[in-house]
């Protein structure tokens, strides 16, 4: 399942990183590789069971607890 996983991010970056280059699109191309790496880590997480946090309990501990923002 990984390998399957790696080709597939493979494949997309194949397709997508030649066009960034060869139109000079370094912004695009950084913005790209951060969220194809945080994609990446993500679904290896997901593959090898690893428990993925929930985003939603760190948005409520901000908040709640750090912003004093309490609507009970």
């Amino acid at each position: 399942m990984i390998f399957l996983q790696i080709c597939t991010f493979i494949a997309v970056l194949l397709i997508e990183v030649p066009d960034l280059v060869k139109n000079k699109y370094w912004h695009e191309l950084k913005i790209f590789s951060i969220f194809l790496a945080a994609a990446f880590i993500l679904s290896l997480f997901y593959i090898i069971d690893i428990p993925i946090p929930n985003p939603v309990r760190g948005i409520e501990y901000l908040i709640k607890d750090i912003l004093h923002l309490n609507y009970d």
